[in-house]
């Protein structure tokens, strides 16, 4: 018997004079990104479409309520072990309120593009990170992993390097 095909997420990283608002992912116990930089974002709930979700969690999480974004993208993770998660992933530039730099999933900061890469992030990251600053068109990418290596990485039913991408 086949398992259930897996559970929706959103992912958003708003810019802001060549920065992006990254979470560091401190607060909670037993979490799966514990340590490692993010964007904003959490699971969809019960008849939520992915934009529904992406403008709830912002909120949740920023306390902004975005005016300008665009979807970039999904990523399918194959997690063996765990069920599949669909990301769908966004960038946002406008947004109104005032940031609430108390997020219970972590430490929210302004952090400059170029500097990203230095950051703690999970190494299929560092690929739509990539295709983002590249400006890629929409994008579909598949990342495997077994615990925290990534094992295959398939952008557009291609497999890639992801290795190349620092």
């Amino acid at each position: 018997m086949e398992e259930p095909i897996g559970t929706l997420t959103t992912l958003c990283y708003l810019e802001r004079e060549g920065k992006l608002l990254m979470l560091h992912r401190v607060k909670k116990k037993h979490d799966v990104n514990q340590d490692k930089w993010i964007g904003v974002g959490g699971h969809a709930l019960a008849y939520e479409s992915p934009e529904d979700c992406l403008l709830r969690e912002v909120r949740e999480e920023t306390g902004l309520t975005l005016t300008e974004y665009r979807f970039r993208g999904i990523v399918t993770f194959a997690l063996k072990g765990v069920e599949t998660q669909y990301m769908c992933l966004y960038t946002a530039t406008g947004w109104e309120g005032e940031l609430n730099y108390n997020c219970p999933e972590g430490v929210l900061e302004w952090v400059e593009t170029e500097r990203i890469g230095e950051l703690a992030l999970w190494p299929g990251d560092r690929v739509f990170f990539r295709l983002l600053q590249e400006e890629s068109p929409f994008f579909s990418l598949k990342l495997s992993y077994d615990g925290e290596v990534l094992e295959e990485c398939v952008l557009d039913g291609k497999k890639v390097d992801w290795k190349a991408f620092p």
